[in-house]
């Protein structure tokens, strides 16, 4: 264990507090504290306070869990530390995983409990839905934490810690045709997320998109999209759709009798569509996701803390949460003051190659402490390198999952 990490005693207490506080969660909102005078500088001691808005029920509530895992181990180990003496709150909202459930926990947090940095939000089209609607015309900092759709690439000033999809596409496009299929029938989930990602595959596929069609979310039988696709006679499938959308195809696709060679997108992946479907009924398939540096010594210390935390493996995703918390923390104790527009100009900087390379919040906490500026600290993530570009988008690993024996297993990387 490297001396970055912070006191594994100290930090379980504050997990199972926040724990307790995110069981709350799911009857609506996470309350950590109070935000003091209203951006949670209170009387100059009290904790400073940022919001959050996440998957916490929905078809995205999957990606939200694990989200909350990474958000409360990241809190933790920054209140180890502080940030200058002063604690770090994050009150969370649930967008039920919907633009509009978004936007309305968005306005809450932003125009009520007056927070100047938002974490959020899972599904593109709810990020999106939320900058612009609340944060566009607003000092506030967006960071989300888990949107991969192309679209919020043509908006740098939402800033998001997970790669842009185009780099899925991509490597989607070139898998297939490694493996020597020419025709391929792809079905999407009708999103901003879905849409983006299928455009960007059909544009990169050199071979003949057969079939390309929408789906709508949360049905209850999707055996029409499953019939068309087989009757395209494609032998290989691309699903850009979401958990449990996925898996009520596969059972329909596995009763009937098709065969295929399916590929996924990373929302198709988890342990839900494990448990929901036949074994055997997906054997072979790739998927391409987003990845931490699963071989870097900062992710691996926090792997094991956060499967001794959750006995369970963590994935992506949470790294990503973490990070987002870590960054927001750091931006905080760089900002001449806590407002929106101070901390507009130290987000972004606090993770420049230009820094003392660092890997944990308490390293670079400490180069400030020193009296450091934001440029003198480079923040490797857990989730890897982020160095926000000019659109907002972070540097990226993917890694290709093939379903073997009905489990997930790891058979290559790409850096994006």
């Amino acid at each position: 264990m490297s001396e970055d990490t912070t006191s594994s005693t100290n930090r379980r207490t504050l997990l199972k507090a926040s724990g307790a506080a995110g069981l709350a969660a799911l009857a609506g909102c996470i309350s950590q504290t109070g935000n003091g005078n209203g951006n949670g500088n209170g009387d100059g001691t009290g904790p400073y306070t940022i919001g959050m808005v996440d998957s916490l029920t929905g078809s995205l509530s999957a990606f939200g869990e694990r989200n909350q895992r990474g958000k409360d181990l990241a809190l933790g180990r920054v209140n180890d530390v502080t940030i200058d003496g002063r604690e770090l709150a994050i009150t969370v909202e649930d967008d039920e995983s919907e633009s509009q459930g978004g936007v309305s926990a968005a306005q809450k947090l932003v125009n009520q409990d007056d927070v100047p940095f938002l974490i959020g939000a899972v599904g593109s089209g709810v990020s999106l839905a939320i900058y612009e609607s609340v944060i566009e015309s607003t000092d506030v900092v967006q960071l989300s934490q888990n949107s991969t759709g192309l679209n919020l690439t043509e908006f740098p000033g939402l800033l998001r810690m997970s790669p842009t999809g185009r780099t899925q596409s991509l490597a989607l496009s070139n898998i297939i045709a490694e493996d020597g299929y020419d025709e391929i029938a792809v079905t999407y989930v009708n999103n901003d997320y879905g849409q983006s990602l299928t455009d960007a595959f059909v544009d990169a596929y050199e071979g003949d998109v057969v079939y390309n069609s929408p789906h709508d979310q949360e049905q209850q039988s999707y055996s029409s999209v499953i019939s068309e696709m087989n009757d395209s006679g494609a032998e290989a499938w691309l699903f850009i759709t979401y958990q449990a959308e996925f898996a009520t195809m596969v059972n329909e696709a596995y009763s009937s009798g098709y065969e295929a060679q399916f590929y996924g997108a990373d929302s198709v992946s988890g342990d839900n569509v494990l448990e929901n479907t036949p074994e055997g009924s997906m054997d072979g398939m790739k998927i391409v996701v987003p990845s931490a540096p699963v071989d870097q010594e900062n992710y691996q210390e926090f792997a094991s803390a956060f499967e001794a935390e959750y006995d369970q493996q963590p994935t992506a995703w949470a790294a990503y949460a973490y990070d987002c918390v870590v960054n927001a923390a750091l931006a905080i104790q760089a900002a001449d003051e806590f407002s929106g527009a101070a901390l507009q100009e130290t987000v972004r900087e606090v993770s420049r190659p230009e820094g003392e390379k660092v890997t944990s919040f308490e390293a670079a906490s400490q180069i400030l402490a020193d009296g450091g500026t934001p440029s003198d600290v480079d923040y490797q993530g857990v989730s890897g390198p982020i160095d926000f570009n000019e659109d907002g988008d972070p540097v990226g690993y993917l890694q290709i999952l093939t379903v073997e024996d009905h489990d997930y297993v790891g058979t290559g990387f790409i850096e994006s």
